[in-house]
C-alpha cells in the first residue's frame, strides 16, 4: 500500500523461535534479529533488479521494506491465549509494535550514517508524523492484558524511532508488511502462517504434482502443558485428535480451554470478525498493509460480506479478504471430518462428477491393460503409462563417423522400454538440441502405447549426416545416427523374427554358418588343357595421341565426406574421398 510503480522486499520472523521454555519472550534475540534482517533488507534494495525502470526507479528512491512475521497463532496457542480475544490481540499489538518501532529506529540510525532515501526531504514533515502517529497507538495498548516487558520495549523503540527520525531522517519511507508467508511458513517450520490463527488442527495441502500433505499442528501439546494437563491428560488427547482429526470431546479437555484451539475451519472455528478485529489490532503498527484471510461459513450471506468491509473500514484496516467456504471446486487446503474423510472445504466435486469421473478412469485402465496382454496395439485415445518413479535403466555410448555419444533407456518393471534420452558431443549445438527433442517425443510415444517396432520400421535406413563406421561390432555401418539408434534398440529388446521382417540383424546373424551335413565341395576340373591359352589382341585405332581416361559410374548411393564435404567413391564394402583422402573404415 504505497506509491504507484513501487515494490518492497519481504522478509519474516518465526515468532515461536523467541518464545522460551518459560513461556517468556525473548525480546533482546527478536529486536537483534530484526537489526541484522532489516539491514539485510535496506542493503538488497541496490542490489536488486526490477521489472520495469520506473519501479526501479521509485524503489531506489523510497527504500520501501517488508519486514513481517508468522506463526502468530501457534505463538498465542503455545502461551494459552485464544486468537479471538482481548489478551491474544493485546499480544499480537504489542509484538507488532515492537518489531516496527525497533524497524524504524534502526532505519533512522542507518539514516544518521549513510543519509535518509532521496524522497525524505520533500515527504519530511508528513513522514515524521506518521512515526508519532505509531508512537501514540503504542499507549493506547491495554496494558492490563499485554506482556509488560513487551509493551514498554515497544514504547521505548517507537519514542527512538521518533527522536532519530526527528534528528537524521529514516532510510526507509516503509518497514513493514505482513505477507502470507504460505511457502516460507512451511519452509521455517511455523504451524501458522503470517498473521493467521491454524486452518484446522489436522489439515490436508494439495500439491501440485498430484497428492496430499497432512499437516499436524505441533504447537496442541506446549499449548496443553501451559493450561496445566498433565502428561497422560496430554497423551489422551494426542490420541484423540489423531483419530478423530478434531479436539472437539477430547476426554479431560475443559470446556473453557476450547477456544484456545479454535481455528479457521472445521467444527471448532472462529467468528469471522473475530480476524477482522485481530487485523484492526495490528494495523497500527504496519507501515504496509497486512496479507490475511478471513474465513466466512458457506451459509455466509451478502449481508455478511458488506459488514464485514464496513467493520474492517471502522477499524482502520488498509487491505481485507475474504474467503467463503466451498465457494470454488478446488481449493488448496482442507480439513478433515471425523471419519477422516474430507469436510466441506474438501477438493472434490459433487458425488456425481466424481462417479462418472471414476467410471472412465476404470474403463481407460481396463482398456490399457487389455493392449499390453494382446501384444504392442496402439490404443486409440490412450492413456500415458509413466514409468515407476524408481526405474531400471541401461546406458551404451556410441560413435558414428566422428559423432560420438549416449543413450540412456528407461525400463518398465516387465522389461520393456519407456524412456530413451540420447546425449550427443558439441553439447549447446543444434544437434544436440534437435537429440533432446527427440528423445522426449519419442519417450512420449512409447509411454502412450506406441510399440517400438514402429519406430525402427521408419527411422532405420533414413540417411542423413553425420554417417559411416560405427565402433558397435553388431552394427558396423549407420547411414544416420537415428539408424544406428533404433538398430541397436531392436538388437536389445526385440525378438529375432521381428527383427528378421524389419531386416535389423547383428553383424553374427548375417554371417550365416556352413549348412549342417552338407560338405564343402571343390568344382572338379572336367576337359581342362594344362597348356596356356593365347588370346590374340587386335589394338583398336584411338582418336587421339593421348591415352582416354577410363570413366566411373557414378556412385548414387555414396556418402559426403565428413571431413570436406565432397562425393565419396566406394571403395570395396567402404568409401575413400578422392578430395582429401579420408575413408569411412578399411579403405
Amino acid at each position: 500500500m504505497h506509491i504507484d510503480n513501487s515494490a518492497c522486499n519481504l522478509a519474516s520472523l518465526n515468532l515461536m523461535k523467541f518464545l522460551r521454555n518459560d513461556g517468556h519472550f525473548d525480546i533482546e534475540a527478536f529486536k537483534a534479529a530484526i537489526e541484522v534482517l532489516f539491514t539485510a533488507q535496506e542493503i538488497i534494495v541496490g542490489a536488486a533488479d526490477y521489472p520495469t525502470k520506473k519501479i526501479g526507479e521509485n524503489s531506489r528512491k523510497f527504500r520501501q521494506l517488508g519486514l513481517g512475521y508468522a506463526n502468530l497463532g501457534a505463538l498465542l496457542m503455545a502461551s494459552g491465549l485464544a486468537y479471538d480475544s482481548d489478551a491474544g490481540r493485546a499480544w499480537a499489538a504489542a509484538i507488532t509494535a515492537l518489531m516496527t518501532g525497533h524497524a524504524y529506529a534502526t532505519s533512522a540510525r542507518t539514516a544518521g550514517r549513510m543519509g535518509p532515501h532521496e524522497g525524505f526531504a520533500e515527504n519530511a514533515e508528513p513522514m515524521i508524523n506518521v512515526l508519532r502517529m505509531h508512537r501514540d497507538a503504542s499507549y493506547q495498548i491495554d496494558e492490563t492484558l499485554a506482556p509488560s516487558d513487551i509493551l514498554q520495549a515497544a514504547q521505548y523503540a517507537w519514542e527512538e524511532a521518533v527522536d532519530l527520525g526527528s534528528r537524521h531522517g529514516v532510510r526507509n519511507a516503509q518497514a513493514s508488511v505482513l505477507a502470507p508467508t504460505g511457502t516460507i511458513g512451511l519452509l521455517m517450520d511455523c504451524d501458522t502462517t503470517g498473521i493467521e490463527p491454524d486452518l484446522g488442527l489436522v489439515k490436508f495441502k494439495k500439491l501440485v504434482g498430484g497428492g496430499n500433505m497432512s499437516i499436524v499442528n505441533q504447537t496442541v501439546p506446549r499449548a496443553l502443558h501451559v493450561l496445566g494437563y498433565s502428561d497422560d491428560e496430554v497423551a489422551a488427547i494426542e490420541a484423540y485428535i489423531d483419530e478423530n482429526k478434531s479436539i472437539v470431546g477430547a476426554p479431560a479437555l475443559r470446556p473453557e480451554h476450547l477456544p484456545v484451539f479454535a481455528c479457521s475451519m472445521g467444527d471448532n472455528t472462529i467468528h469471522y470478525l473475530g480476524h477482522v478485529k485481530m487485523m484492526g489490532a495490528v494495523q497500527p503498527f504496519i507501515s504496509g498493509a497486512i496479507s490475511k484471510t478471513v474465513n466466512m461459513p458457506e451459509d455466509a450471506t451478502i449481508e455478511d460480506v458488506q459488514n464485514l468491509h464496513m467493520d474492517a473500514w471502522r477499524l482502520g484496516v488498509k487491505a481485507v479478504a475474504i474467503y467463503r467456504d466451498n465457494c470454488k471446486v478446488g481449493q488448496p487446503l482442507s480439513t478433515a471430518k471425523k471419519d477422516g474423510e474430507e469436510s466441506s472445504s474438501s477438493v472434490t466435486a459433487t458425488d456425481s462428477v466424481a462417479a462418472e469421473l471414476y467410471t472412465k478412469i476404470t474403463k481407460l485402465e481396463a482398456a490399457l491393460e487389455l493392449a499390453k496382454t494382446e501384444g504392442s496395439h496402439v490404443l486409440v485415445g490412450a492413456v500415458r503409462e509413466r514409468l515407476p518413479r524408481r526405474r531400471v535403466s541401461t546406458t551404451f555410448a556410441f560413435r558414428v563417423a566422428d559423432c560420438e555419444g549416449y543413450v540412456t533407456v528407461g525400463e518398465y518393471e516387465d522389461g520393456r522400454p519407456g524412456e530413451v534420452f540420447i546425449k550427443v558431443s558439441k553439447q549447446g549445438s543444434t544437434l544436440a538440441g534437435i537429440m533432446d527433442a527427440f528423445s522426449i517425443s519419442i519417450s512420449l510415444g512409447l509411454q502412450h502405447g506406441v510399440p517400438l517396432a514402429t519406430y525402427v520400421r521408419k527411422y532405420v535406413n533414413m540417411k542423413f549426416e553425420p554417417s559411416g563406421m560405427t565402433d558397435d561390432a553388431d552394427l558396423r555401418i549407420a547411414t544416420s545416427l537415428v539408424d544406428y539408434i533404433f538398430r541397436r534398440l531392436a538388437l536389445d529388446y526385440l525378438s529375432k523374427d521381428e527383427r528378421e521382417e524389419l531386416g535389423v540383424l547383428s553383424t553374427s546373424e548375417r554371417i550365416q554358418p556352413t549348412l549342417p551335413e552338407v560338405a564343402e565341395q571343390a568344382t572338379p576340373s572336367v576337359g581342362v588343357s594344362a597348356q596356356p591359352t593365347f588370346i590374340n589382341v587386335v589394338e583398336r585405332p584411338s582418336t587421339s595421341e593421348r591415352p582416354t581416361l577410363l570413366s566411373r559410374e557414378e556412385q548414387r548411393d555414396a556418402p559426403m565426406c565428413y571431413q570436406c564435404g565432397n562425393a565419396m567413391q566406394r571403395a570395396g564394402s567402404c568409401y575413400v574421398c578422392s578430395s582429401c583422402g579420408a575413408t569411412s573404415g578399411c579403405s
